[in-house]
């Protein structure tokens, strides 16, 4: 059984870092597209960032470029999302996701098919 777990989240100030992670079990992920979506409170879930199937290309939200860092280790099934420079609107919960083999990353949930339970994120200003 495919299994996604996040975990790296808490409760930090404004300016802060953070480091999640998502650690997959059933099956190897080293051909899947990932990604990392975050639904912020009393909002609809909205795309953070993923990276292709090969790693060569990575995509980014408008709202966290240049802050958020995506990237995967797949000897260790995991993947990343560096969180640089917090702001108190990041505060959300936050998922990992993965696509079928050989695919590309995409901003949008419906293309991906197995999630992890969420992390959460606060941020105080």
């Amino acid at each position: 059984q495919v299994q996604l777990v996040e975990s790296g989240g808490g409760l930090v100030q404004a300016g802060d870092s953070l480091r999640l992670s998502c650690t997959a079990s059933g099956r190897t992920f080293s051909t899947s597209a990932m990604g990392w979506f975050r639904q912020p409170p009393g909002k609809e879930r909205e795309f953070v960032a993923a990276m292709d199937w090969s790693a060569t290309s990575t995509y980014y939200a408008d709202s966290v470029k240049g802050r958020f860092s995506i990237s995967r280790d797949n000897g260790k099934n995991t993947l990343y999302l560096q969180l640089n420079s917090l702001k108190p609107e990041d505060t959300a919960v936050y998922y990992c996701a993965v696509r079928d083999r050989f695919t590309s990353g995409s901003y949008y949930s419906k293309d991906y098919g197995y999630w992890g339970q969420g992390t959460q994120v606060t941020v105080s200003s």
